[in-house]
């Protein structure tokens, strides 16, 4: 019974069909999204050479987040949810296919792509906020915290096996190939967002332009739990990001084969799918905000130790322990923010969720970029890591309300069906 308890829990799939579809469909995007940052990372490199161009593609992918984000949060509390993201997906498809044109012929040039990359971003900003709030509205509030576990085992899934794939076709068929399969799976993406109901954000929408997006900013600024939260994991990116710098550590400890550069984002998956298979753990824990401190601070501690070894296969351990550590955190920090934001808000605490949680990220990769070119590698992770434990330390200090933040579990089920299940989809 024990371990029954510790495994990942499944209940959203079995009772929620349409939660089901539209986890299946973001699982298989979520695919061809991983081989695609790949490409671009490996694409990138070829023409520079350098780690703060591959640094400058995660600014490329933030800059649109950060500057659009909370104004799309806005929209998306005023519009048919599902709607505006079946139209956000498709203008990232756009993007996909042109990724795939210049991938097969004439390449781009690094600043081309990047461009290119920041246009499908745009669309990221809007489609971000308005998958943020489709959970809530799936599931009870007790199975809120397992939904959000199967999402992210579903990333990790996709980080596992993604670049793995993507070091393959690299060294075979090219980047084109990679862009190729990722326009592909959002047909996937399509088709799980197709059978969800319409989403209207309630009977308080929120007000247009930028009185809107200033609601969203006071109740962030007014409730400690998610405040608390934002701030860790923004620690935590901005802080301790390592990606931007796994082509240099490739080249130091694997010679620089591409097939080898996909097994450092498939280290951090591998912890992150085993963390999630045990979330059981963590998702029936009533105090996720303890656990999400827990989990980033030893996400900045394993990476600080990854910045010191010289060993290839211990590096890549301890990538392991990262990934699955900031599983843990990502869960709960959902969690957290889910469980204390009403349903007409989602939109927008979801858009600051986004920025924090894609271009917190991308900052974190363009600022360990910028320290190792003017340093080295090992200095920047080393000392990003301790910046990030100290942080943390800091936050959970300074918020009580994080720290003792309660969220129901099972063991609180009312036994009735999840929201919204009741209505026919419309299409």
């Amino acid at each position: 019974m024990g371990v029954r308890h510790a495994l990942l829990d499944v209940s959203p799939l079995r009772t929620s069909p349409r939660f089901r579809r539209l986890w299946a469909g973001q699982a298989l995007s979520g695919f061809g999204g991983q081989m695609t940052v790949v490409a671009v990372m490996f694409q990138v490199w070829q023409e520079t050479g350098s780690t703060a161009w591959t640094g400058t593609v995660g600014l490329a992918q933030a800059l649109p987040v950060v500057v659009l984000g909370l104004f799309a949060g806005s929209l998306v509390d005023r519009v048919d949810r599902r709607t505006f993201y079946l139209v956000m997906t498709g203008g990232q498809l756009g993007c996909a296919l042109l990724l795939a044109v210049q991938g097969f012929g004439t390449r781009l040039p690094p600043a081309g792509l990047l461009a290119l990359l920041a246009v499908q971003s745009c669309f990221v900003a809007g489609s971000g906020p308005a998958t943020r709030t489709f959970i809530p509205s799936l599931l009870p509030p007790h199975q809120l915290a397992a939904g959000l576990a199967l999402r992210q085992i579903a990333f990790q899934a996709a980080l596992l096996t993604g670049p793995a794939v993507a070091g393959v076709i690299l060294g075979g068929p090219g980047a084109g190939a990679c862009y190729a399969v990722d326009a592909a799976t959002f047909a996937a993406a399509f088709y799980g967002a197709l059978g969800l109901p319409r989403m209207r954000p309630g009977q308080s929408a929120a007000a247009p332009g930028l009185r809107g997006t200033r609601d969203g900013l006071a109740f962030l600024l007014r409730t400690p739990a998610v405040r608390g939260a934002l701030l860790t994991d923004l620690a935590a990116t901005v802080l301790c990001m390592p990606v931007s710098l796994f082509p240099l550590i490739n080249a130091q400890r694997f010679g620089g084969d591409p097939r080898t550069l996909g097994l450092f984002l498939t280290s951090v998956a591998v912890g992150g799918v085993t963390a999630s298979l045990f979330s059981g753990t963590f998702t029936r824990f009533p105090r996720p905000g303890a656990v999400m401190l827990a989990g980033s601070a030893t996400w900045g501690a394993a990476l600080a130790l990854f910045g010191l070894v010289t060993n290839p296969w211990s590096g890549l351990a301890l990538l392991a322990v990262a990934g699955a550590a900031d599983t843990v955190a990502v869960v709960c920090r959902s969690t957290v923010v889910q469980a204390h934001t009403p349903r007409e808000l989602l939109g927008r605490v979801g858009a600051a969720e986004q920025i924090v949680g894609q271009a917190g990220p991308d900052l974190g990769n363009l600022r360990g970029g910028l320290v190792a070119q003017a340093s080295s590698g090992a200095v920047a992770l080393v000392a990003g890591g301790l910046l990030c434990v100290g942080a943390v330390v800091l936050v959970g200090a300074a918020t009580r309300d994080l720290r003792r933040s309660t969220v129901p579990t099972s063991a609180d089920a009312p036994g009735k069906a999840a929201p919204g299940e009741a209505a026919p989809a419309s299409s």
